[in-house]
């Protein structure tokens, strides 16, 4: 029987897949996040070898494995025919085929979330019918690919969303109901605005429930699909870049930055620019840390919100939990954050020694937010979270500066005694008040549990 496996990354909200014929024993990995090992361990438990890795586009919102696996295996790597890399790969246009012996992988073209996106059909047997589609960021469950996010390249949306239309009424929708959707990405990703948390679907359940699939003039859809969509990271457009360049493995990588250093050494670097990234629990940070680091915890969306608030090229150190700075450095190498020039060892001890460089943060509950509010009138509540979230219900009176726009806009920050920040859950407004330090202004109360627990209440 055919081997099809999804590898689901949670705090990237991406899906891969391992495929592999085991009679002829040849494998594909069709995704693949930068830390492959995963897809080595199962190969290995398969007893199979990994001869194939195609990317459906490049990639915007991580860095993809297939450097990785070429370098580990000598797979052939295949992308979209117009999909141009400096690295050597095998072009896949409209009907060519991925053949793995019994199982075949074909290409559809289908441009729209970028120009060269591809969709894959997956063949088992002699089957005329696909068993399943490999839909990449052309459709999700529940949405289709956003066709805004190459403007830096003179794309328009309009001109991107009006070849989505086309490719998703000409190559997906034709499809038999019964076939398999596997998508690229799930709820929390930023590559679309109504991900569901489902992980795999079929052709029929989409065309009658997604709101993007649903009969429409080709305008309107544009409309549709281009509005409304979540802010960009600025770390999409590098990773897009990486994705088709040739670059450093993540192994060589790890192997460069991992060095351990004094923290009276993170604090010189940090002196010259350099960020010190600290990745410990909300606790830690909040009873004592570096004054002016950048709070991004591990234990949440620490690879997304980490590339939202510090620039591709921004040098770091890492301040983690012992014995985590490895896995802070992998999360960072997934979006292609490699310029760490090493971890402060024992940080939290090494913190807990130093008083001259540390600073602490103000929280409070939402039982002392409504006491404020209800003792203040001259209270004033900073909401961070992104538009959708404000434009479903926030704080009467709020004052919105989204978390990707706060350092944009550090003059619309109310400031006072009486001023209390919230997010969704208390993770953002950390790392909103880490951000208000680095930049020399006071950090404000901000709310533990967000909205979240203020609804609750």
């Amino acid at each position: 029987m055919m081997i099809l496996e999804q590898h689901y990354l949670a705090c990237l909200a991406q899906a891969s897949y391992f495929i592999a014929d085991p009679e002829t024993g040849s494998a594909c990995v069709v995704d693949p996040r930068r830390d492959v090992s995963i897809y080595l361990e199962a190969a290995e438990k398969h007893g199979v070898r990994i001869e194939h890795v195609a990317l459906t586009h490049f990639h915007a919102d991580f860095v993809s494995g297939h450097i990785e696996l070429q370098e580990r295996t000598g797979a052939t790597i295949h992308l979209g025919a117009n999909g141009k890399t400096e690295y050597a790969s095998s072009p896949l246009a409209d009907g060519d085929e991925i053949v793995l012996g019994k199982v075949r992988l074909r290409a559809l073209e289908t441009p729209g979330h970028t120009p060269e996106s591809i969709c894959l059909l997956v063949f088992d047997g002699e089957k005329d019918e696909p068993h399943a589609v490999l839909t990449g960021d052309t459709c999700f469950i529940g949405d289709v690919g956003r066709p805004d996010l190459m403007a830096s390249v003179g794309m328009t949306a309009t001109e991107l969303g009006g070849q989505l239309y086309d490719s998703l009424r000409q190559k997906l929708l034709p499809l038999p109901d019964a076939t398999l959707l596997y998508p690229g990405h799930g709820a929390g990703s930023m590559c679309g605005k109504n991900l569901s948390t489902d992980t795999v679907s079929t052709i029929g359940k989409q065309r009658a429930s997604n709101y993007a699939l649903q009969p429409m003039e080709r305008d309107a859809f544009i409309g549709l699909v281009a509005s409304g969509q979540p802010q960009t990271p600025q770390y999409f457009p590098h990773d897009a870049r990486l994705n088709r360049a040739t670059r450093e493995s993540l192994d060589s990588v790890l192997a460069r930055v991992l060095q351990p250093l004094s923290l009276a050494a993170a604090l010189e670097l940090q002196a010259q620019g350099t960020a010190i990234l600290d990745c410990r629990d909300q606790e830690q940070y909040e009873r004592k840390h570096v004054h002016g680091s950048v709070w991004v915890g591990l234990d949440g969306k620490f690879a997304t919100w980490a590339g939202t608030v510090l620039a591709p090229d921004q040098s770091i150190v890492i301040l983690a939990e012992d014995g985590r700075e490895n896995e802070a450095a992998m999360r960072l190498g997934r979006i292609g954050h490699d310029a760490i020039e090493g971890f402060v060892a024992e940080g939290t001890a090494a913190i807990d020694a130093e008083d001259e460089h540390t600073a602490s943060s103000r929280r409070c509950s939402v039982d002392d937010l409504r006491e404020t509010l209800n003792r203040a009138p001259d209270t004033v509540v900073l909401d961070i979270r992104g538009p959708g979230e404000w434009e479903g219900g926030h704080i009467e009176n709020a004052v919105h500066v989204p978390l990707i726009e706060l350092e944009q806009r550090l003059d619309d920050v109310p400031r006072g005694e009486h001023v209390r920040m919230i997010c969704g859950s208390g993770y953002r407004s950390l790392i909103a008040n880490s951000l208000l330090e680095r930049h020399g202004i006071d950090p404000l109360v901000d709310v533990r549990g967000g909205m979240s627990a203020w609804n609750a209440s």
